[in-house]
Formats: C-alpha cells, sequence, structure tokens
C-alpha cells in the first residue's frame, strides 16, 4: 500500500469509495493494522479504558498518548496516524497547540479533537502552522460525565441542526477530516452529503466516508461491554490479523456497518 495521506481520504470521498479506521496502541498493533491495509490508524485515548483499566478516557494524558503515539509510530506501514489531544488539552488555544506540538513530534500525521464550533480558533491557527485536524463531534467520550453516560447525541431536530451547524464551522476553520460518533444514521448521512472534507463514523450508520473502531472491540477482547455498533470480526476469523483485514474488506464493500449497528 502506497502511503495514506489526507489527501487520499480526500479522493477517495471525491470517488466514493469507503476507507476504513482502527485504533492501534503499539507497535505490533500498528504494524497488524497498516499491513492489512487499513488506511487510518487512530492512536485512541479509549486506552485509557481498553488498556489501563479505567471507565472513561478522562484520566488519560499527554504523556501517555505521547508514548503509545511514539510506540505505534514505529511500527506504522504507511497507514495515517491520527493520535488523540486528551481530556482538558483542547480546553484552551495554547493547550490544543501544545499538545498538537507534543503529538506530531511523537509521529502523529494529524490530530483529532473532541468539541465543537467553540473548537474553530485553535483549529484556525493549528491549520497555518501545517497541523491537518479531525474534528470529533456527537458522542465525545471526554464529556461522558456531562452527558451523563454514553448517550446518542443528535436525536432531536435541534441537536442535529447543532450538530451540522458546528461541522461546517470546523471544516470553515480549516478542519481535514470530520469524525461522528453515536448519532442517527440519517444525520450522519446529512452531514457526510454537506461536508467537503471526508467523514468517519462510528455508531452512525453506514453512510460516512469511513468508519473506525476500536481493535480491541473488533477483535472481541471486551466480552459484555461491547456497544451496539460493534462487530466480532475474529468470529469468523483464524488469526488478528485476517479479522482486521476481514474488517477492512467489510467497510470498503459497505456490508459494515449493517442496519443492526446503527441507530
Amino acid at each position: 500500500m502506497t502511503k495514506v495521506t489526507i489527501n487520499t481520504l480526500q479522493k477517495m470521498k471525491t470517488e466514493g469509495q469507503r476507507f476504513a479506521a482502527l485504533t492501534a496502541y503499539d507497535a505490533t498493533q500498528a504494524h497488524w493494522v497498516s499491513s492489512a491495509g487499513v488506511e487510518v490508524l487512530l492512536v485512541g485515548d479509549s486506552l485509557g479504558m481498553v488498556i489501563q483499566g479505567n471507565d472513561s478516557t478522562v484520566p488519560v494524558s499527554l504523556d501517555d498518548m505521547v508514548y503509545h503515539t511514539r510506540a505505534v509510530a514505529r511500527g506504522n506501514q504507511n497507514g495515517l496516524l491520527m493520535a488523540d489531544v486528551p481530556f482538558m488539552m483542547a480546553a484552551t488555544v495554547e493547550r490544543t497547540l501544545e499538545a498538537a506540538h507534543a503529538l506530531m513530534q511523537a509521529g502523529a500525521e494529524i490530530i483529532k479533537v473532541e468539541g465543537g464550533a467553540w473548537l474553530a480558533p485553535a483549529i484556525e491557527i493549528l491549520a497555518r502552522n501545517g497541523v491537518p485536524v479531525c474534528a470529533h463531534l456527537g458522542l465525545t467520550p471526554q464529556a461522558v460525565n456531562k452527558f451523563g453516560g454514553y448517550r446518542v447525541q443528535g436525536k432531536t431536530d435541534t441537536a442535529g441542526e447543532q450538530l451540522l451547524a458546528d461541522a461546517k464551522a470546523l471544516e470553515d476553520a480549516g478542519a481535514d477530516v470530520l469524525l461522528v460518533e453515536c448519532i442517527p444514521a440519517p444525520l450522519a448521512k446529512r452531514l457526510t452529503a454537506q461536508s467537503r472534507v471526508p467523514v468517519v463514523g462510528i455508531g452512525a450508520g453506514a453512510d460516512t466516508d469511513g468508519q473506525v473502531l476500536v481493535l480491541y472491540d473488533m477483535l472481541g477482547m471486551n466480552p459484555g461491554r461491547n456497544a451496539r455498533f460493534v462487530r466480532n470480526f475474529m468470529a469468523d476469523a483464524d488469526t488478528p490479523q485476517a479479522a482486521i483485514a476481514a474488517y477492512a474488506d467489510a467497510v470498503r464493500n459497505r456490508s459494515f456497518p449493517a442496519e443492526e449497528h446503527s441507530f
């Protein structure tokens, strides 16, 4: 596979091709994921739950994210490496720039920030300084305590219109990718149609440009904890590598996510 960049994802969106994304937290996982042809590797702050054993992503520090980003960068075989800006590191423009500096120097090629239109000033400065950004909307796990749990977002007309407006503001500010989590499939379809940039979904139906899952979830390594939008690809595979390849194929041929994985 040739090197994946944000231009690769943009071209795939334009041509109507679906792309796959998966989390990875160390060099071995990065090698598995990227060698299977998955376009985007996300060093997610989900490591706080699947690796550190926390109940949320809130305890994850910038040092944690830098450590795992470095490890994933060493194992990556041409995928686009995305890394999460952790809890409260996007609270101000200055802190966002500090986090972006550390993550990019650790090997990230695009950073992901959670929030709404209020992120626009930071994204403008990042874009001006050559830092690609993915803006994460909908269910933003760092705000789980504010939401009162992991709940579907954008269910009312008002909430849906606000999400669409936030997405447009962030795209206009310079966001290169949008990621939406746990929103109704029809809303995700509208967002994908209105957006010039690629849209990645998780629990957002089948009509986004790309799909992302947590590696541990799609390998069936979190028994009893999987969300509705998760499918266990290890159930029909002999090895993790085969399961990852099956996931990527299912995203591209649009057999995943199916209706039962959507809201």
